[in-house]
Formats: C-alpha cells, sequence, structure tokens
C-alpha cells in the first residue's frame, strides 16, 4: 500500500487495522475500559476485541493526508475523521509512526464509541500492536451520564493500565457553573486495571464532596467493567432502635456461577446480639427459585412483650418460584414461615417481607378460549390475641383469642374458565368451575352486644364445595340503537362437611348437600349522543332484569368466601352480587340506573352512574341472615334498595377525582362513601382520600366510621422538596398515622429525613415513631439509618 507524496482533501476507504484510525478507536476503547467502576459496568464499552473488528470497513476524511518518506511517517491533518466499525474519532492531526510502529492523534481528540460513550483527550499514542500506550487529561462520558477524568494514562505489557490521579463523578448540568466541583466525586492517586484479573484497583482514595474530602479510603477494589457479577461487600446501612440498641448491616454477595448466587448480610446489633440474613437465588432456562432465611439469639429477650416475641430464638424463612413448565403452564410458590407474629415488625431491616401473613402454591395455565387454576394458600398472622369483653361468644372460644388456630389451610382453589368457540343458540357460551376445600382448627363465633346468638366468621371442620355454572347470552342492536342482551346461566353447587364443630348447630347435619340456581334474563341499553361544538355527551338509560327461584338453604351451610358484599356502582348490574361462590343469590330482581359521559375537546372528561334495586318476586337473599350473620347492612336488604352512585373526573392537566356512595333509601343520607382525588400542579404533588361507613349494628359496628388519607409533596427549589402525609380518624377526633420530611435529589446525589408516627395498633395506646435517614450515590449504590421507639 503506498500513498502520493501529497493528496488533497481526499477521502479513502480501505479495511485493515494498519491505518490510524484503528488504531485510535483501539486506544481509546483500551483507555475507557480501563476506568470502569463495578457500577458503572453497564456504561463503559466492551473488550478491545469486542469493539474492534479488523476486517471492518474504514472511512477516513481530511484536509490534507501526505507521506513523509524520510520519516517513513503517514500524516492526516486538518479536521481529521475517521469512522471504523461503528466508532468515530476526530482530532487536529494523526499521524502513524511506521519505523517505530506508533499511532499518535493530537488536537482535540474526540473519540465517540458506538455504544454512545465519549473520550476526549488532547494527546494519545498507542503502539501498533496495542500492548503500549499513553495518553493525557483524559475525560469519558458515558450514556449513565457518568464521567471519568484522568491526569494521564499508560498502558503496558497488554495486560496493565495505570491511571495518575484519577476521578470518577457524574455529570454536572450545563446550567452549573463550569468551574464549579461536582457535588460528589471518588478521587485516586492510581488507578490500575489488571485485565487478566479483571479487578479495578484504586489507591489512596478519597471521597469528596463540593470539592472537600470527607473519607479516605487507602485501598479499594472493584471488579472489571466487562464482569456483570462480582462478589464483593454492599453499601452497608444503619439502625437504631429502642428494642435492638444500634447495628449496621453488612451484606457481602457470592457470585458463585452464572446461574446462582448468594447474598449474606451480617447485622451486630448491641442489644440483641448477631442477626443472619441469607439468600440464595438460582436462575434456570425456564425460570428462577429463590430460598431465605433470617434470624437470631436474642441476647435480651425480655426487651420484647408480645406473644413468643420473648423466647431466644427468633426467625423466618422464605421461598418464592416462578418456573414455565410448558406452553401454556406456570407453576411457582411465595411461601413465608416466621417464629412469631411479630417478627418482620421487630426486625423489619429483614431481606424479605412477610408476604401479607399470606403463603401461596400455585398452577396456572392460560390460552385463547380458556384458563385453570390451581392454588393453596396458608396464612401466618400479624395481629396478636386480644380479649374483648364486650363480646360473649356462648362456650366458643373467646372473641379475640386463638387467632392463628381460627386461620383456615385452603387446599385447593381450583378455577377454570372456558368460552365456546362456535357460537351457541347465535350467542356467547361461557363455562365457570371452581372447586374449594378448607380446614380450620377452631371456631371463629362472636356475638353483637353480648348477646345469646352466636354468628360465625369460620367454622371448625373440613369444608368443600364444587361449582360449575354455564353461562350464555347474546346481544341485538336494533335500528334505533337500542341494546338487546337477553342471557341465562344455570349454576349447581355440591358440598360436602367433614367433622364440623358439634356446637354450631345452626349447620345442616347432612354430609352432602346439593344446591342449583337456574336464572334468565335481559339487559336494555338505550344511548342518546350529543355532539356540540367542542365535546359530545351521552346519556344511557340501563335496565337489567333476572329471574331464578329463592336461594336454598340459608344459613345451614358454611360460607367463607362471600362475606364481604360491597353494594356500589360496580356491582349494580352484576346478576349475583355476592363475592363468591358460598352464597347464590335468588329471586326475581330488577336493577336499573342512568350511565352519563362528558368528553370535552379540550381534554376534560367526566362519568357518572346512579341507580339502585329492586326485588320484584320471591325471597330476598341479602334479608336473610346466613352463618355469618352479615347480610342486613349492604343496602339489599329491603325490596326497594339504597342508591348507587359514581362520579369520576380527568380534566387532563393532572386532576383527577373519583367517588363512590351508597345513599339511604328513605332520606338519601350517606351509608357509605369512598373518594380520592390527585392532583399534580407546579411544584405541588398532592392526593386525598376519604372513606366513610355508617354504623351497622348487625355486625358489631355500633357507631360510624368515618377517615381521611392525605399526603403531599412540595418543590422548594430545583433539588429540594418537602413531603408529609396523614390518616385521619374524623369520628374520634384522633391521628391515626402521620409523617413528614425533607429530601433533596439531583442527577447524582439523593436523600431524605422522614419522621413518622403509627397510633394503629392496640387502638392507639401505643405510638410507634421511626426516624428514617436515606441517602443514594448513582451507579454507586443507596444506604439508609432508621430508628424506631415505641411510647
Amino acid at each position: 500500500m503506498s500513498f502520493p507524496a501529497f493528496l488533497n482533501t481526499e477521502i479513502w476507504a480501505g479495511k485493515g487495522r494498519l491505518l490510524a484510525a484503528a488504531s485510535v478507536c483501539a486506544i481509546a476503547a483500551t483507555l475507557c475500559v480501563a476506568q470502569a467502576s463495578p457500577a458503572a459496568a453497564q456504561d463503559i464499552s466492551e473488550s478491545l476485541t469486542d469493539q474492534i473488528n479488523p476486517d471492518a470497513d474504514l472511512l477516513l476524511e481530511s484536509s490534507e493526508i501526505t507521506y513523509d518518506f524520510d520519516r517513513d511517517l503517514i500524516i492526516a491533518t486538518g479536521n481529521v475523521q475517521v469512522y471504523y466499525d461503528g466508532n468515530t474519532v476526530q482530532a487536529h492531526q494523526i499521524i502513524f509512526d511506521r519505523k517505530s510502529q506508533q499511532l499518535k492523534a493530537a488536537g482535540n481528540v474526540i473519540f465517540i464509541e458506538k455504544n454512545g460513550n465519549v473520550v476526549r483527550t488532547q494527546e494519545m499514542v498507542l503502539s501498533e500492536d496495542f500492548s503500549e500506550g499513553f495518553a493525557r487529561a483524559l475525560q469519558i462520558d458515558t450514556t449513565k451520564r457518568t464521567r471519568f477524568l484522568a491526569e494521564r494514562a499508560q498502558r503496558e505489557g497488554n495486560n496493565i493500565t495505570s491511571i495518575e490521579n484519577g476521578v470518577y463523578t457524574v455529570y454536572t448540568k450545563p446550567t452549573n457553573p463550569p468551574n464549579k466541583p461536582p457535588l460528589w466525586r471518588v478521587r485516586a492517586e492510581k488507578i490500575i486495571h489488571n485485565q487478566q484479573e479483571k479487578i479495578i484497583r484504586f489507591e489512596n482514595a478519597a471521597f469528596e464532596v463540593y470539592g472537600q474530602p470527607i473519607a479516605y479510603l487507602p485501598y479499594l477494589t472493584m471488579p472489571d467493567p466487562s464482569i456483570k457479577r462480582k462478589s464483593g461487600f454492599l453499601m452497608p446501612s444503619g439502625i437504631v432502635n429502642e428494642k435492638l440498641g444500634y447495628g449496621v448491616t453488612v451484606p457481602y454477595y457470592w457470585a458463585l456461577s452464572p446461574y446462582f448466587d448468594v447474598t449474606t448480610t451480617l447485622t451486630p446489633l448491641t442489644k440483641q446480639g448477631l442477626f443472619g440474613d441469607v439468600e440464595y437465588r438460582h436462575r434456570f432456562s425456564a425460570g428462577q427459585v429463590s430460598f431465605s432465611a433470617a434470624g437470631l439469639f436474642q441476647a435480651q429477650p425480655s426487651q420484647f412483650f408480645t406473644r413468643r416475641a420473648d423466647e431466644r430464638w427468633r426467625g423466618a424463612v422464605n421461598s418464592t418460584a416462578n418456573f414455565k413448565i410448558a406452553r401454556d403452564w406456570t407453576l411457582g410458590w411465595n411461601v413465608t414461615y416466621k417464629s412469631d407474629r411479630a417478627f418482620f415488625k421487630d426486625y423489619s431491616f429483614t431481606s424479605f417481607g412477610d408476604n401479607g401473613e399470606t403463603s401461596e402454591v400455585y398452577l396456572n395455565g392460560r390460552t385463547d378460549r380458556n384458563a385453570l387454576s390451581v392454588k393453596a394458600y396458608a396464612f401466618q398472622i400479624s395481629q396478636e390475641d386480644y380479649v374483648d369483653s364486650a363480646f360473649d361468644a356462648n362456650g366458643f372460644s373467646p372473641v379475640g383469642s386463638s387467632l392463628q388456630d381460627k386461620q383456615p389451610l385452603v387446599l385447593p382453589v381450583i378455577d377454570y374458565d372456558y368460552v365456546f368457540a362456535d357460537p351457541i343458540l347465535a350467542g356467547e357460551l361461557a363455562l365457570t368451575a371452581n372447586f374449594t376445600s378448607l380446614t380450620r382448627d377452631e371456631t371463629d363465633a362472636f356475638s353483637i352486644d353480648g348477646g345469646t346468638t352466636p354468628k360465625f366468621r369460620g367454622v371448625d371442620g373440613t369444608f368443600s364445595r364444587l361449582s360449575v355454572k354455564g353461562n350464555w347470552r347474546r346481544t341485538f342492536i336494533d335500528p334505533l340503537g337500542q341494546s338487546f342482551t337477553p342471557f341465562a346461566y344455570v349454576r349447581g353447587d355440591l358440598f360436602f362437611l367433614a367433622s364440623p364443630d358439634a356446637d354450631v348447630t345452626a349447620l345442616t347435619g347432612e354430609s352432602f348437600v346439593g344446591r342449583a340456581m337456574p336464572a334468565i334474563g335481559m339487559e336494555y341499553r338505550y344511548p342518546f349522543i350529543a355532539t356540540f361544538d367542542g365535546g359530545n355527551q351521552i346519556l344511557e338509560p340501563v335496565a337489567q332484569i333476572v329471574a331464578r327461584p329463592n336461594e336454598q338453604r340459608i344459613g345451614e351451610l358454611p360460607n367463607d368466601d362471600a362475606q364481604s358484599i360491597v353494594f356500589d356502582t360496580t356491582t349494580l348490574f352484576d346478576a349475583d352480587k355476592f363475592s363468591g361462590f358460598d352464597r347464590a343469590e335468588g329471586g326475581t330482581r330488577l336493577n336499573v340506573g342512568v350511565n352519563y359521559k362528558l368528553q370535552l375537546d379540550s381534554g376534560y372528561y367526566v362519568s357518572g352512574l346512579f341507580g339502585r334495586s329492586y326485588l320484584l318476586a320471591g325471597d330476598n337473599s341479602y334479608a336473610i341472615p346466613d352463618i355469618l350473620g352479615a347480610t342486613q347492612d349492604s343496602g339489599l336488604e329491603t325490596n326497594l334498595s339504597d342508591y348507587v352512585g359514581s362520579l369520576y373526573l380527568d380534566t387532563q392537566y393532572g386532576v383527577k377525582v373519583g367517588a363512590q356512595a351508597r345513599l339511604d333509601k328513605d332520606d338519601l343520607t350517606f351509608n357509605r362513601v369512598q373518594a380520592q382525588a390527585s392532583a399534580i400542579y407546579g411544584p405541588v404533588v398532592s392526593s386525598l382520600a376519604y372513606a366513610f361507613l355508617n354504623a351497622q349494628p348487625d355486625v358489631g359496628i355500633d357507631s360510624p366510621r368515618e377517615e381521611l388519607l392525605g399526603s403531599a409533596s412540595l418543590r422548594l427549589e430545583e433539588n429540594w422538596r418537602v413531603f408529609g402525609s396523614l390518616r385521619y380518624d374524623l369520628q374520634n377526633s384522633d391521628f391515626v398515622q402521620d409523617g413528614f420530611g425533607i429530601g433533596y435529589d439531583d442527577e447524582g446525589f439523593s436523600f431524605s429525613v422522614t419522621y413518622a408516627e403509627d397510633r394503629s395498633r392496640n387502638d392507639g395506646e401505643e405510638v410507634d415513631r421511626t426516624l428514617y435517614f436515606r441517602i443514594g450515590l448513582r451507579t454507586i449504590g443507596n444506604t439508609q439509618v432508621s430508628s424506631g421507639a415505641l411510647n
């Protein structure tokens, strides 16, 4: 290959790493890799062999290219730009010395990697085989807004890269003064990158804030950026607690394999001793599984007063999994066991939570037209036992006692749904089936105001139920736009009662009980649409009638999954308004309502629904108490139901309001209200929720319940904010929960201080106070300190 002695404004394309551009790309990639930290592993380019393809096409542009025969130099001068294998390098001059086999790029050298990283320097020198190199005043800006600076960098022996006076930090915003130092940075006297051992070592490092060192780190090592997972210590956090004392969590990550790893955490506590926490994670081609355990041998168990919390050994174990075992099938679980009910509250820094007190194993299958799920549930509660003298359970265990024994083991719950592909009688036919079996060790009985008639939330024994329901519907629309939807369904239930509590005399004495419920109905809708300049609105009257026989065996069968009855606009047009399968609504019922929608071109949207339900014939399922005796205050217990209404408003400008209400059928007073609003306006982000439930003496609620929940955040300046939240009992004029804090957030640093109080335990007699401090350094990690006290 030869060049003319002088060639002006020429563009040359070719192959081969002999050319200057390939060498410039190589040294830039080499030095960029050399300065990476583990937190920025994904910010930096891959290894040199991955960066440069020696067979890739090269394009070089410059104002002038010359060849110096005397010194055997290839010189490109004036706005030199080289494009090679997705990388771009710009410099005032690039010189390749064929005698010394060295390449030199000088004058505002800018190297843009194909992954987006930008390298800037004034001068770069590299040997032809890339084993040795040198650069001054190097700066690397990554796509993750992190920055590396070095006074000088040198590469030796094709393995060791040494950086002198190196700095790692994050971008400062362009609006900041150009000479203002970043909020934080890590400065090291020397940074050594060993590519063979894949280790980066910092010597005589310091952590600086606003340019001032606040912590010295004589020796610090980090993994090579090509290593995605590396064993080592993680960021610690602090603990200050009245019962635990002072402590520091020290986590260590073990990268045992590309497919599994372990995190171990030791937390020495001045009052309780050494707390251990370990989590094992394993990923397979079809899913993943984890096993966790945490606990300790308490040094001062007398600090705790709840049941079993004052014992020496306390701990918990957890396992989660999710596997795709076939094309349409998923198997998984989330199971937790704890030594006592208060473990996760007392040791809230445990790496895994209490899973909402529910452990679950599941198998799910789903296709376009059918779905099958098999699940099992177990419940380990956190609430402590109590005794309420206002209730007399009439020979059963006292209300508030043996709470764990009153929780059922549900095994299994099988749900199956199928929609037939071909129309049946020109309509859609769907099949729903459910099988549930549960076992309880203790009857959960209660009475109202010390009465002698017991009611039951759950009964000791094993109860199984198989329910199958076929549902058909078809919709007709006439030329006027009226919509007619006839429907029909038939449901059958088979109950099996094994070893029920003999003291629960309300239950049937039969072991097997069958029940059937056929129904036919019609739903009618007639939308009136009006358009106007600026939007449109729809007024739609809706009526639904359902005819069926009376519900059978009310009060003689267990009720575990249909205890909650919420009558509002979301259930107004449900043919069966019970929440589960243990109850089946009977009688002929008419549901009517008016639906309204307003849509403005400016973005405002309003929708509302108002209606009620009428019992036309037969027995009212909601007026006849079952074994729970809790249906009399649903709003459906009379032939003319309460009124229900809903409203939703969205301004499309940050304000949203939603509300549901149930109004008394006689005087239109509120029996139930749920309302929530959220708003974003300028520097303020806020939300507000209101809940009201009228007294329900038949279920033991003697006085109304009314609460207000709110939260707000105010941005004071560009980076500062204050925030707070509260939960207020309007009925008793008492704060249930409250908290406030202050925080700072920018592109590389964040911290917050929060103080919170919780009076929800034990009717507000005790107050949990928590002070929480968190600090976060982007790309390095987060740490926190929390303190708790109980008064």
